[in-house]
């Protein structure tokens, strides 16, 4: 089956649309003519030059002016008030009549083009009377549509439409219908006829004329792609059967011909179809003006076929309420098979619907236990692991999280209540038990039971998280004061037991003072103390812990810095450089005194190599093997004197190095 590749635009497609969109333009074009009798009359009085003027542009070939472009001002006054005249004379027969019939479910007024179509079904007595009268006039004509209950009022609604439309010019034809009769006429093959009533002007819909409207732009879009594959477009679901609301979705079904499939299987084939078809639905609604969604149902005709067969409850619907908009000869016969009783299931079919209905006990039950050992399951545990990972726990197994659960928040930190550890406890119990077969079944009783006690445990949770943030944020705030009176404590040398307010005051003289740290670090000190008092006095939220956490790293950083360079500052008075020759080539090495020993690093310009061989010499002059972590170790010892280079040393580097010189 080869798909056409774009969308060609028939004559039947653009003459419907052209109907729909310019029904009341036609209304207004049979004005027209009677304003160009005033027209000609006017143009009878003016001036001979004027007249002239006329004649020589008809000679020429120019167009007639029409009365939308009148000559002058006084004439498209006129005409704007014929127009809105005959406008207030349509609204005000729509309002007189609905007071009368307020059950009717909609007016129309018939497009002007499709009067020849309208005019071929009327009834012969009625069809001369139209004759006689078209003879006088143009004539336009007004469906009205009374609900089928209301059968017996048509002739009385439609004398009280006759009277009420007498004086209106151009004539009016009114036309009264049932839905009933309205999809009688699409039962008996009259898609024209179908369409001219879909592209009616609505002065008045309860929504009836607006889904047909939508559905039979659709099935011209449907048709100008598909043409040669579809075998029916059908209208059915509860604009069809008189239960509509203004909700409701419009319900069409579609038949397409799938017997000469070959490039795909027809499952790829309905499932490309429905993509195609459902993205024509938002462009129908568009152009209809209809704001009731459109919900084609997509079949092909095997499988459609088959389930005619079958008498399948889906497709017996649909055949016994659906009203073609569009036909091959395919569906008429099954709803005339249909209406005859001749569409029976087979008793394999009534067997299969049978195991079906079998089936649902099963499938039920296999959902309870679903719903229990997983939905529920999984909705308790994962945010109970989650609240773990917050505290700061690796989150536990699902059979560890009900007794860490009771372990850390009920028992430890008295956060939570024991009864929704034992929630949690018993959904977690009801799944091992199922894994291991102890349990067959869960009761929807049951599963009503779980859920109001596992909401109840989401709940507490939320709270929980609150509980656990607002902790977390003191111990912050907590942790982050202290560990920075810590670090300014061992920076200044101070006492471990130096109360906060000397460590502030020590702060500001010999690092702040001395410009050793810049006043902005003092600040930061300063907001890191309120924050803690806020702390204390329950005012801190969560922007503020954040902002204390920026301030904390800052001033962190910045003291790191400084202690780094004083050590640095203090490294290069511990080293000495030592130059020496090997195998007549200049080197460098380097000595650092500490305390208590001489450490030597061969040749600083070969790293790697030079520290593995570091050495260190006692003050008695004895070479030592030696190792970087302990001259790193060496060097953060803070001693007041350092080492001498003695008599004993002097030699001991003479025997390392051989002749050599120091720079201090």
């Amino acid at each position: 089956m080869n798909l056409p590749s774009g969308v060609f635009i028939t004559t039947r497609l653009h003459r419907t649309i052209k109907i729909f969109c310019s029904s009341l333009l036609e209304l207004l074009r049979c004005l027209k003519r009677f304003l160009n009798n005033l027209r000609d009359i006017f143009i009878m009085a003016k001036e001979k030059d004027s007249e002239k003027s006329e004649k020589t542009d008809a000679a020429e070939g120019k167009p007639e002016q029409t009365p939308q472009m009148p000559e002058s001002k006084e004439l498209s006054d006129k005409a704007k008030k014929e127009m809105e005249k005959v406008k207030n004379k349509l609204n005000s027969f729509k309002k007189q009549l609905l007071k009368k019939a307020p059950s009717i479910v909609a007016i129309g007024l018939m497009p002007p083009q499709a009067s020849k179509i309208i005019e071929e079904n009327m009834e012969e007595e009625e069809t001369a009377l139209l004759e006689k009268e078209k003879e006088k006039e143009k004539i336009l004509h007004i469906l009205i549509l009374v609900p089928d209950e209301k059968e017996k009022e048509l002739g009385k609604i439609k004398l009280e439409a006759i009277k009420l439309v007498q004086t209106i010019k151009p004539k009016i034809w009114i036309h009264v219908k049932t839905p009933k009769q309205l999809w009688e006429i699409g039962f008996d093959g009259k898609y024209e006829l179908i369409d001219a009533i879909a592209a009616s002007y609505p002065l008045h819909d309860k929504g009836l004329l607006g889904a047909l409207r939508v559905a039979n732009i659709h099935k011209f879009l449907v048709l100008n792609k598909f043409e040669k594959y579809v075998v029916s477009y059908v209208m059915t679901g509860s604009v069809v059967r008189g239960t509509t609301v203004k909700t409701s979705d419009i319900d069409v079904f579609v038949v397409i011909d799938d017997t000469d499939v070959k490039r795909m299987n027809r499952m790829e084939l309905k499932e490309k179809l429905r993509g195609l078809i459902y993205a024509m639905t938002a462009e129908a609604g568009e152009r209809a003006g209809v704001k009731n969604k459109l919900s084609p149902q997509i079949y092909i005709l095997t499988e459609f076929w088959e389930g005619v067969k079958d008498a399948n409850p889906i497709f017996f619907t649909f055949i016994r309420d659906g009203v073609p908009l569009y036909d091959r000869g395919n569906f008429m016969p099954w709803k005339q098979l249909l209406r005859m009783g001749k569409i029976k299931p087979s008793p394999e079919a009534i067997e299969m619907f049978m195991s079906l209905g079998e089936r649902v006990g099963e499938a039920v039950k296999t959902k309870l236990n679903e719903i229990a050992t997983e939905d529920i399951y999984w909705g308790v545990i994962t945010p109970s692991q989650a609240l773990l990972m917050l505290y700061g726990i690796a989150p536990p197994t699902p059979k560890e999280t009900p007794n860490v659960v009771k372990e850390i928040f009920v028992d430890k930190e008295k956060m939570l209540e024991q009864k929704y550890a034992d929630i949690l406890a018993k959904v977690v119990g009801i799944y091992k038990d199922y894994e291991h077969e102890k349990i067959k079944t869960i009761t929807g009783t049951q599963i009503d039971e779980l859920m109001r006690e596992t909401a109840d445990y989401i709940a507490r949770l939320k709270k929980l998280m609150e509980q656990i943030e607002k902790k977390a944020r003191e111990r912050t705030v907590s942790d982050l004061s202290d560990n920075l009176f810590t670090l300014i404590t061992t920076i200044l040398n101070l006492d471990k037991k130096t109360p906060e307010q000397e460590i502030v005051r020590k702060f500001n003289s010999e690092l702040i003072a001395k410009g050793l740290l810049s006043k902005r670090d003092a600040g930061l000190l300063q907001n890191i103390i309120k924050a803690k008092e806020d702390y204390k006095k329950g005012k801190l939220d969560k922007r503020e812990v954040d902002n204390v956490r920026r301030d904390a790293s800052e001033l962190v950083n910045n003291l790191v810095e400084y202690a780094q360079r004083r050590e640095l500052i203090a490294l290069e008075k511990k080293r000495i450089l030592i130059k020496y020759k090997e195998k007549e080539k200049s080197k460098e090495g380097e000595l650092f005194a500490t305390k208590n020993f001489i450490f030597v690093i061969p040749d600083s310009s070969e790293t790697k190599e030079a520290i593995e061989k570091i050495q260190k010499i006692s003050k008695e002059g004895k070479i030592l093997a030696s190792s970087r972590e302990e001259l790193i170790e060496a060097v953060k010892t803070v001693w007041e004197e350092k080492l001498k280079l003695n008599t004993e040393i002097l030699e001991a580097l003479g025997k390392i190095f051989g002749k050599f010189e120091l720079a201090m």
